[in-house]
């Protein structure tokens, strides 16, 4: 693990210490599409490799609407506070604005309560990083995500994290939810020793990556960078930091998706 998810593994479970989860709202969480090549359109005031991406009373609900509208498969939030300026309630916002899109948790989550949150608020998934949890954690995380209907983004930086996700479809409970769409298997582009994008690794784990619904991660910037991992056979992209520089977030989640589906 590197030194960034270390630091930021030992924050989450500080916050996962003093968790208290919500009472759960009335929203039922809403299916991923998977069909076609989409995009998970990401919510985030700041990147730790870009700076800050939004004022801290941006209008996150009208943003969320926006990538709505524009059909965006589904919507990330970054709910880590220390180094992306998040908090739990920007997802609870975000769902709330958008009843009938899939919202997702993104966040360096280390304990299961941490899923439960999510799904307190509206979130119809999470992500996970492999490489921050142990075998016994993931399975628990896995497992209460299944328990409450949630999709789960698993997250690779390395050949191991891939091993890993490969050996976790020995069991039929992940192999089932990876055959139905609702077990996600992402490579993130950015090395976060050095917080640089690695332009070829999508290309390089395309082909390592178990059957089903696959995801590019970072980096992705055009409607080129979009059909060029639809074409690497990823269906789906999560696409941040582009979204949030860009002057026209809709026309461009369109442009995305159009040359990746052409």
């Amino acid at each position: 693990m590197s030194d960034f998810l270390e630091t930021m593994a030992a924050s989450s479970a500080a916050r996962a210490a003093k968790a208290v989860v919500p009472e759960a709202i009335d929203r039922v969480g809403s299916p991923l599409a998977t069909h076609r090549f989409g995009i998970i359109a990401e919510i985030k005031n700041r990147s730790p490799a870009e700076g800050a991406l939004a004022a801290p009373d941006a209008d996150r609900s009208a943003r969320a609407r926006l990538y709505a509208d524009a059909g965006a498969a589904a919507i990330s939030v970054l709910t880590e506070p220390d180094r992306f300026d998040g908090h739990l309630d920007h997802l609870a916002e975000v769902a709330q604005a958008v009843p009938g899109t899939p919202v997702m948790r993104k966040d360096f989550l280390t304990d299961p309560v941490q899923v439960r949150e999510a799904h307190a608020v509206g979130a119809s998934g999470v992500l996970l990083i492999t490489a921050m949890l142990d075998d016994s954690r993931l399975h628990a995380m896995l497992d209460c995500a299944w328990q409450l209907d949630l999709f789960v983004l698993l997250e690779a930086f390395s050949e191991e994290d891939v091993k890993r996700a490969h050996d976790l479809l020995t069991r039929p409970a992940h192999a089932d939810k990876a055959q139905s769409g609702e077990l996600l298997f992402g490579v993130n582009s950015r090395d976060l020793r050095t917080l640089d994008v690695d332009p070829d690794r999508l290309e390089r784990y395309a082909d390592l990556l178990p059957a089903g619904v696959t995801v590019a991660e970072s980096g992705l910037k055009t409607a080129q960078d979009a059909s060029r991992a639809a074409r690497q056979g990823y269906r789906l992209a999560l696409v941040g930091t582009a979204l949030m520089r860009s002057a026209d977030p809709a026309a461009l989640i369109r442009a995305m998706q159009s040359a990746a589906n052409a």
